[in-house]
């Protein structure tokens, strides 16, 4: 695990074309759009040309996401993915091809139409630019996959609107002819690279398509709000989207008036846009290793909190205006001040990755694969009615209300932790996930051995391990790319504060046949329903802590459980908890009492854990699974 690395994934045929294809996608749009810009200055067009473009522009692409993407979504569900981005990057060439033949005839309503199309084409590569994932990856490489996507996204973007801008500063006259090649050749590449991706199959082969836009619409609406974390996820993304383009739309005009930029040169305002995509990008990458190769929502409240604290310490750096006006770059580097703000736009760009990326991996690892290109689908419909209403109120705010830059940063910072609550509000999970995240990732260092391979992607398994602390659920919890639900006795369940955690979690109380019969019972009952249900089921069959650090003998209730339901068993092992404060050798020290926290003998300690083998439940006995569990802790050893 401490070897590996996602940039690896880069080197893979699985992951490397579809990869490119979307960075090259990215690219090219944006090359395109900002050569228009650069024609409009070659032709001479008036600044009031220049805004009405400015405006028309972003609604003339985004169109095609409100009218076509349930449509989109069907046709991703019912196609062979690497068939559909083929087919979309085809569609690329002709609509490029159409651009091309705009600007050599130097003719803006043929690129306004070609405008339009490149919509509808990224309308249509939408669903199955995040849906094709979880169908190239394994569940533990979600979070850096999706690192990857997101950081060559935003990179692909920045690098694309400065190509872009400058062809026709190096090309001078030739370059309208200049712009019609590139972005051909750039449509012809990435429709190459689409056709090494390896085939992937349909989530819904059987899907009759409907092709009405506004029933299937509030079709795939609906079908997103299903179940609670993935559709608060989905406003998550949406959030985000809504965030980025309030912040990006102020920057040209931050630049010049707020950081001293050169009316006449957009040195700055690429400067800043450079910073804030770098960040993003940075981010993104950070989340695999913050996370630990899971699916960790745990790291979107980090994230929207980062997002506000960088962004009112941008308001508080400068509310005011640039003290020198008329600076190039390097004269504002020299600035007093201005590392001060590069510092601001570089987190908040980094914790906008942070933010971002697992709401992806988590909409990807709770949505089923019949469904998921539909899902996002609907994430791209709910993330256009956002974008739409960012610039609207960024008018508002401005031109209505008579706000400065700095005052609507600052509105914003305040109504990004404003929904972030409202969001972990009404889905503890989020902040639930945060808090075990951040308690674990605090007092210890984890290596793991054997998670990948042996705990199952997808389906019904039975997880049994030894049981040494309090942290052990959280701990195996943070080590595990799926959700598992634990069973524990009901007195640890019921701990004030951890108890908030276990609940959120879904986690079984349970007590013994002589405590309380019902409980007992209730609690094999809710195993089986989740095991049949698919899900992962995490026991400690001991039955309580240990009191010296060995391994007691295994319960029955293990082969109770197989008996009803014999689903794999994963044998897993904690190394190094019995020196934790959580541990009886801690309450020991303190004449046995557990009512109360103690302080660690030292942060950051290193605790292992591993998984063995699945083991056939069919045939499994409760001795069985105790003597691997004990092999995989080294007890012979």
């Amino acid at each position: 695990m401490s070897s590996y690395s996602q940039f690896s994934l880069l080197k893979q045929r699985r992951f490397l074309p579809y990869f490119t294809v979307q960075s090259l996608g990215a690219f090219n749009d944006n090359v395109y759009r900002q050569a228009i810009i650069g024609l409009l200055i070659f032709l001479g067009a008036s600044t009031e040309e220049r805004s009405l473009y400015a405006m028309l522009a972003p609604a003339i692409f985004i169109l095609p996401y409100f009218l076509f993407s349930a449509i989109a979504g069907q046709i991703a569900e019912k196609l062979e993915k690497q068939r559909l981005i083929v087919i979309t990057t085809a569609m690329e060439i002709a609509i490029m091809s159409l651009a091309a033949v705009g600007f050599l005839l130097q003719n803006m309503p043929v690129l306004l139409i070609a405008l339009f199309c490149t919509g509808v084409q990224s309308t249509l590569f939408g669903p199955v630019k995040y849906s094709v994932l979880p169908s190239i990856l394994k569940p533990e490489e979600l979070t850096g996959g999706n690192g990857l996507v997101e950081m060559g996204t935003s990179i692909s973007i920045l690098c694309g609107m400065i190509a872009g801008g400058m062809i026709f500063q190096i090309a001078g006259q030739h370059g309208p002819q200049t712009a019609a090649i590139a972005i051909v050749l750039l449509a012809v590449a990435g429709n190459l690279m689409a056709r090494l991706i390896p085939r992937m199959e349909a989530g819904a082969p059987e899907l009759k398509i409907r092709w009405n836009p506004l029933p299937e619409s509030l079709a795939v609406l609906r079908m997103a709000k299903r179940q609670l974390a993935v559709r608060n996820a989905i406003l998550g993304v949406s959030w985000f989207w809504f965030f980025g383009t309030l912040l990006t739309s102020q920057l040209p005009a931050y630049a010049e008036l707020h950081l001293g930029g050169l009316s006449d040169s957009a040195a700055l305002y690429v400067f800043a846009l450079a910073l804030f995509s770098v960040g993003t990008g940075v981010g993104s990458l950070l989340c695999e290793k913050l996370s630990a190769r899971t699916v960790e929502i745990g790291l979107v409240p980090m994230g929207a909190f980062g997002m506000s604290a960088f962004l009112l310490d941008l308001y508080f750096a400068r509310p005011g205006l640039a003290p020198v006006g008329g600076l190039e770059l390097a004269a504002f580097l020299q600035q007093p001040g201005s590392i001060r703000l590069i510092v601001d736009l570089l987190g908040i760009g980094l914790f906008t990755g942070i933010f971002v990326v697992p709401l992806f991996a988590l909409i990807q690892s709770r949505s089923p694969n019949s469904e998921m290109s539909r899902v996002f689908a609907a994430l791209n419909i709910q993330n256009s009615g956002f974008i739409v209403l960012a610039a609207i109120v960024g008018i508002a705010l401005q031109r209505g209300l008579g706000w400065t830059i700095p005052q609507v940063l600052l509105a914003l910072a305040i109504a990004n932790a404003v929904v972030a609550l409202y969001i972990f509000t009404i889905v503890p999970e989020f902040l639930m996930r945060f808090l075990s995240w951040l308690l674990v990732r605090t007092l210890y260092r984890l290596r793991l051995h054997g998670i990948e391979k042996n705990v199952p992607d997808e389906g019904p398994a039975l997880l049994v391990c030894n049981h040494v602390s309090y942290m052990d659920a959280l701990i195996l919890a943070a080590s595990i790319p799926r959700p598992v639900r634990f069973v524990m006795y009901y007195k640890i369940f019921n701990i004030p504060v951890m108890s908030w955690i276990f609940r959120t979690a879904k986690a079984i109380p349970i007590a013994g046949a002589r405590e309380n019969p019902e409980l007992m019972q209730r609690a094999f009952d809710e195993i089986d329903a989740a095991l049949a249900n698919g899900e992962i089921v995490g026991i400690f069959p001991e039955g309580a802590l240990t009191r010296d650090g060995a391994i007691a003998p295994f319960k029955s209730g293990v082969e109770k459980i197989l008996e009803r339901r014999p689903v794999p068993v994963v044998p897993m092992a904690l190394r190094g908890m019995w020196a934790s404060m959580w541990s009886r050798r801690s309450a020991r020290a303190e004449g046995g009492r557990l009512d109360r926290m103690r302080v660690p003998r030292r942060f950051r300690a290193l605790v292992e854990v591993a998984a063995a083998e699945p083991v056939d439940g069919a045939g499994a006995t409760a001795e069985q699974l105790e003597a691997s569990v004990r092999e995989l802790r080294g007890d012979a050893a």
